[in-house]
């Protein structure tokens, strides 16, 4: 009675320290004490615990030491101990009282412990087998009675309960640190905003369960979905970008490498490769919503790590799920980021290639908005005070240029911003000496405007007016110039037959004044028909400079007979094609209108020089009071004069006659007297 009292308080004090939550060693210890204490004639108590190998270690027991042997160095191989084997297949206690007529037991351990009997029994509980425990008595046998046995059974159904706790428990922990795990993987990716961000948190989340960090991805096309489209390695991988290159391509050379990651983006199915191009490696798929977006790669250069357990690949996986939301998102991103860097970048290139055609354009241009403010401007906008465009983009134009207030420009502004419609016109300059040909658009913000100098073209216009009337006095001249001469020479011819009459002498002075009427005439017509003359005719290669010294004498006379001065002022020039009369009368046309536009005492000067390679000039300067701007305006047009006795046709001359030769006239006035210029263009 006393035996049975102590075995259930030993009972009941395995269970407190089972429920103790102590380590499973030190609960396993209680056990092999509580048993050998049951079983006196016990001298050892090992409990030995399943591997990863099949064989089954000593985690437990009683002594440390026999024989000179540790017993937490023993292992027992089901695969050779046949006593184990039968112990696990039957999951029954076997009592072998006498090991020397018994040959299952390890003969081994039985010779080095002195082995004389043995009890072997399962550690198991609702027959999931938990470990193995081994009872002997080195050097006797034991002698065990079937109350004895029964009584260790307890103590190891006891352990059993201790191991699965124990199992549950660590499951239990496990369970919690991996949802832990999987919760800060998902409040990590939160934070990404790149993709490699992204990449590295999960990288680092792999390796932590995996303790391996030799990691890439294989990205996807996203339109060809089959297609690798880029690799990127972990940060602590142990291959360079470089080398991993040169391992990829050497591994896409073994079509089992291509035919893996196609297997693995079929099936979208993780894939544990033990022995590959890269020894033993892990691929998973990265997956959202059906789509392979690419495949993580987990090398073991060397199977360094050795085999990974099912629960760390289900938690690999679980990580990679967790980042493929994050993942897909940020690519979606990325995509949109490029789509909207490169619609950008051609907008950019589009509005370059506008501004830069209205920047080409030679002509001012610029546009307002509703509220007549400067939103655009070029290069060749005029501006007052030199001002930029920067100053007058936002003002008004009205406060940039007050002075258009009160011209036709602020009229049809409004008209091309009020009615809608496109305006043309043409007005003068309020600060310049220039005419501006001005059209206005309207737009949908406003107007936009170009604004050409037209001041060229006023000349030509005035310049092809004068020459109109040119040709249209050469008409006239050509028509009736014959006509009028033969009866002013009949006429004139009668005229001097009277004159000879003595009885007519007293009237001589009425004939000298009627030849001397018809000779003026004369000199008239001859005007207009060289007016009128276009052609070029008798040209030859002279000297300007002779030219003029050769008609020196005249000017002289004429220059000391008005009691004036004259300078001539020759430079070397070089010989132009030129028809001598009509450079003659064309040097002594100007220098007359010099003389009379002088007071007496007042200098002319003649001179030559080359102003260019291309150009020869001919000056004839005054010391006048200069040309008014209205009469400027007026020079050249045939019978405008303002001379009392004047045709109006000698600058008409030299105009026609500075057109034969290739030239062009400019003049150059002011209050200290005028200078024209007749430039001759040398032909190349």
């Amino acid at each position: 009675m006393l035996g049975e009292q102590t075995r259930y308080s030993r009972l009941a004090n395995i269970t407190k320290i089972i429920n103790t939550q102590l380590e499973l060693r030190e609960v396993l210890q209680h056990v092999t004490v509580a048993i050998s204490e049951e079983i006196m004639q016990c001298s050892s108590v090992g409990v030995f615990l399943p591997q990863e190998d099949g064989t089954f270690r000593a985690f437990a027991g009683k002594p440390d030491v026999i024989n000179g042997e540790s017993l937490h160095d023993q292992v027992i191989d089901p695969k050779t101990d046949v006593l184990a084997r039968e112990v696990i297949e039957t999951n029954k206690a076997i009592y072998i009282p006498d090991t020397v007529k018994d040959s299952r037991p390890d003969r081994i351990p039985v010779n080095s412990f002195d082995v004389k009997s043995l009890l072997a029994l399962p550690i198991s509980f609702e027959q999931e087998l938990y470990g193995l425990v081994f009872l002997f008595d080195y050097g006797a046998p034991m002698n065990l009675i079937d109350s004895e046995i029964q009584s260790v059974e307890a103590y190891v159904n006891m352990a059993a309960v201790a191991i699965r706790n124990a199992k549950n428990l660590a499951q239990k922990e496990n369970l919690i640190a991996e949802k832990q795990l999987l919760l800060d993987v998902t409040s990590d990716l939160s934070m990404c905003s790149t993709l490699q961000e992204c990449l590295d948190k999960c990288f680092y989340y792999i390796g932590k369960v995996l303790d391996n960090n030799n990691m890439v991805v294989h990205l996807l096309d996203p339109i060809e979905k089959q297609r690798i489209r880029a690799t990127r390695l972990s940060e602590n991988c142990k291959w360079t970008e470089a080398e991993w290159k040169g391992l990829f391509e050497e591994a896409q050379k073994e079509q089992r490498y291509e035919s893996l990651i196609q297997d693995v983006i079929q099936t979208k199915r993780i894939s544990y490769v033990p022995a590959g191009p890269f020894k033993e490696s892990l691929l998973v798929p990265l997956t959202l919503m059906g789509e392979v977006l690419g495949v993580i790669l987990v090398v073991n250069p060397a199977g360094e790590n050795g085999i990974y357990d099912k629960s760390q690949i289900q938690l690999v996986q679980s990580i990679v799920d967790a980042t493929a939301p994050t993942f897909s998102n940020l690519l979606y991103m990325d995509q949109l980021e490029n789509m909207v860097e490169v619609r950008t970048s051609e907008l950019a290139t589009a509005n370059e290639k506008v501004v830069s055609v209205i920047e080409s354009i030679t002509d001012g241009f610029f546009a307002l908005n509703k509220e007549w403010e400067f939103i655009y401007i070029n290069k060749h906008q005029y501006l007052p005070h030199r001002k930029t465009a920067q100053e007058v983009l936002g003002k008004s134009i009205w406060e940039v240029f007050p002075d258009w207030a009160e011209t036709l420009m602020y009229e049809e502004f409004h008209r091309a911003m009020i009615d809608r419609v496109p305006v043309h016109f043409e007005m003068p300059s309020t600060s310049e000496n220039y005419w501006n040909e001005v059209v206005a658009y309207p737009y949908d913000e406003g107007i936009c405007c170009l604004s050409k100098n037209i001041a060229e073209k006023k000349k030509y216009e005035k310049e092809l007016r004068r020459l109109s009337n040119l040709d249209l006095i050469g008409q006239m001249a050509a028509g009736i110039s014959h006509e009028i001469r033969n009866p002013m020479t009949t006429v004139r011819g009668f005229l001097q037959l009277l004159k000879q009459e003595n009885q007519l002498d007293k009237h001589d002075v009425y004939f000298d004044v009627m030849i001397e009427e018809l000779d003026r005439a004369n000199a008239i017509i001859t005007e207009f028909l060289s007016v009128g003359n276009t052609r070029t005719s008798g040209l030859e290669m002279l000297d300007l400079n002779a030219i003029i010294h050769d008609i020196a004498p005249l000017i002289k006379i004429d220059t000391f007979g008005q009691n004036k001065l004259i300078e001539f002022d020759t430079q070397d020039i070089p010989e132009l094609l030129l028809n001598r009369n009509e450079i003659r009368q064309l040097i002594i046309n100007l220098y007359r209108n010099a003389l009379d536009a002088m007071e007496a005492g007042k200098v002319l000067t003649i001179c030559t020089y080359r102003e260019d390679e291309n150009c020869v000039v001919l000056g004839v300067q005054d010391q006048g009071e200069g040309i008014r701007p209205e009469v400027l305006e007026k020079l050249g047009t045939p019978f405008f004069t303002t001379k009392d006795n004047g045709t109006g046709l000698g600058l008409g001359i030299c105009y026609a006659i500075a057109a034969r030769h290739n030239a062009k006239i400019e003049i150059q006035t002011g209050l200290e007297g005028t200078t024209f210029l007749t430039k001759f263009y040398l032909k190349t």
